[in-house]
């Protein structure tokens, strides 16, 4: 069995290369964020400087990715909040049990995500478009719950091969 597991750890560095990618594509939006916010602040103020119309909706659409991208990179970090205060008071199994139980209901939502979040991208999204840019659709405004969905069920995946790997080899989670 501990075969199987060698074979998924030598996968590891596609975890590693799909958090670097997401972790580059929040910063990115950060940045963009925080220019596009700054030149429509000083274009409120400074009079040569244009305050473009499409500012407000595209720096919300940037949160919205920057958001559940950054809940996704938080599952794989295991940094969202959780109950621990009884984890000492356990069983070793039941918490590690509890912890496959929990990662499980967070594959579920993933897959909800990704489902119902594509469904509203294709169809709610694709027949609207931006009051301030009536040529961009409105899919990218759904579409980070998909993005971020598919995130999260990779690093789900990773946590709960780990989970497995200590249940069954005895061996700690990396």
């Amino acid at each position: 069995m501990s075969k199987v597991f060698d074979a998924f750890d030598k996968i590891k560095p596609f975890y590693d290369f799909v958090y670097k990618v997401v972790l580059v594509l929040c910063k990115v939006l950060l940045i963009t964020d925080i220019l596009i916010t700054t030149m429509a602040v000083a274009g409120r103020y400074i009079p040569f400087i244009p305050d473009p119309s499409w500012s407000e909706e595209v720096v919300l659409t940037l949160m919205a990715y920057m958001a559940v991208l950054s809940a996704a990179l938080a599952i794989r970090r295991g940094a969202h909040i959780r109950m621990s205060a009884f984890d000492d008071y356990l069983p070793k199994k039941l918490v590690l049990f509890l912890d496959i139980l929990s990662d499980l209901c967070v594959m579920g939502l993933a897959l909800v995500m990704v489902t119902v979040g594509w469904k509203y991208a294709t169809t709610i999204g694709a027949k609207g478009s931006y009051v301030s840019m009536p040529n961009v659709s409105r899919f990218w405004m759904y579409f980070p719950i998909p993005l971020a969905g598919i995130s999260m069920i990779i690093f789900q995946i990773e946590i709960l091969l780990g989970h497995f790997k200590k249940l069954v080899v005895g061996e700690s989670e990396n």
